[in-house]
């Protein structure tokens, strides 16, 4: 039949009453061929699955007891199992490490100890797989907050130069939450040539510390020397302005302090409430007669709440309650701030003591939820907080905490006219 098909397939098409019997002789050729092809592909296959396990060899019967331990939920009989197997050759000595570092996400650290220690009891490991043990356990002893133990791992890595940038990168780590920031800049410096990332804030925060140190000590001129260092590192490091700033008023300097803390303003609104105060301190020193001219204009360049709590208390002393609450009123038509909300419905339930009943719950209301809402928030992790951080506590990224900048209002919805 298949004979017949190929010599009928040769022949042209058939037109007519014979095209029917033609298309079934074809279809009946492609039902016997589909075994054929079926079986084919079968063998196929077996033969590569026997060829792959003749390379991998058969799996050690404790390492699958072991992973069923873990299925289990039994770790502890699992590490046990691992632990025994006689033979560490490199596949069981990754499959180790990956087991170590998911135990140490875990929170399980003990665990995790327990198995890179072992790993590094072994004396057939290569350098490389001894510099991986290494630096896991080094890991392991961070979490657990052994910093003295991990640091120990971790100079031994940098001296055998394996993973040194890794190891670095944790050492740095390490002295950051010891405040050992002489022996940051040195890892810094180190660190420098072998980061992509140029190290250029994260030293200059460094230089920062140890001035704000020097300053705390009374040592003026090494907190000067200190800032001197940070701008030459960063020159956009806007904490060392502002260090600078504080140190000139402290001196008696209130000019240069004023100086200085408008060429933080002019660099944004985002350190402006931190120096507002000293601002504002240093201009009356200066006794200036238009600081409240000089505020109003630095509101209008920066959308702060802060500057405007200050703006509108200067006010509310000067030229009374209502022109604060006039000031409050523009500024919310604008921008969506609950500061500003609580502070005018304060100033309007100073100015109508005997206001209905709505306005002194909605102040209370207000003023509940601002004292929740966060003042700080880091930009690149979301971490929140009610007080400035240099060092984000969560991320451990430098300067990327800063103060809530109000939202602008939607101005597409009219606000309700009043009746």
């Amino acid at each position: 039949m298949l004979r017949a098909c190929r010599l009928r397939m040769r022949s042209p098409l058939p037109t007519g009453r014979g095209s029917g019997l033609w298309c079934v002789l074809v279809i009946e050729a492609l039902f016997f061929l589909l075994p054929v092809a079926a079986a084919s592909g079968w063998w196929l296959a077996r033969r590569e699955m026997r060829s792959k396990r003749d390379v991998i060899g058969p799996a050690h019967p404790d390492f699958l007891r072991g992973l069923n331990y873990l299925l289990e939920e039994q770790p502890d009989k699992a590490i046990d199992t691992f632990l025994k197997l006689a033979e560490v050759d490199g596949e069981t000595v990754e499959t180790h490490l990956a087991l170590g570092t998911l135990f140490r996400r875990r929170g399980e650290v003990d665990r995790a100890i327990r198995i890179h220690q072992n790993l590094m009891e072994r004396g057939n490991l290569s350098d490389e797989l001894r510099g991986f043990a290494l630096f896991e356990l080094g890991e392991d002893f961070m979490r657990a907050g052994l910093l003295d133990r991990a640091e120990g791992l971790f100079l031994e890595l940098v001296e055998l130069g394996l993973h040194r940038q890794r190891a670095l990168e944790s050492l740095c780590e390490i002295y950051q939450q010891e405040r050992d920031w002489s022996r940051c800049l040195e890892v810094a410096e180190q660190l420098r040539p072998l980061s992509d990332h140029s190290m250029t804030v994260e030293i200059a925060q460094y230089h920062c510390e140890l001035a704000e140190d020097a300053r705390r000590k009374g040592d003026t001129r090494g907190a000067q020397r200190q800032l001197r260092l940070a701008q030459e590192v960063e020159p956009k490091c806007v904490r060392a302005v502002m260090l600078a700033g504080f140190m000139a008023l402290e001196a008696g300097d209130a000019r240069e302090a004023v100086t200085l803390f408008r060429r933080v303003a002019d660099r944004g609104a985002a350190y402006v409430p931190e120096i507002l105060p000293a601002l504002i301190d240093a201009m009356d020193q200066l006794g200036h007669e238009d600081v409240l001219e000089q505020l109003e204009t630095l509101a209008h360049q920066h959308a702060s709440p802060h500057l405007m709590l200050s703006l509108s208390a200067r006010m509310a002393r000067t030229r009374g309650n209502a022109a604060a609450i006039e000031l409050l009123t523009d500024y919310l038509a604008r921008y969506a701030d609950l500061a500003a909300l609580e502070r005018v419905l304060a100033l309007m339930a100073q100015e109508h003591p005997l206001a209905e009943r709505g306005l002194c719950v909605a102040h209370a209301v207000a003023h509940q939820l601002l004292v929740r809402q966060p003042v700080y928030q880091c930009g690149r992790c979301g971490f929140q907080a009610r007080a400035l951080h240099w060092l984000c506590p969560s991320c451990k990224c430098w300067g990327s905490v800063l103060p809530v900048l109000p939202e602008p209002l939607d101005r597409s919805k009219p606000l309700l006219e009043q009746p």
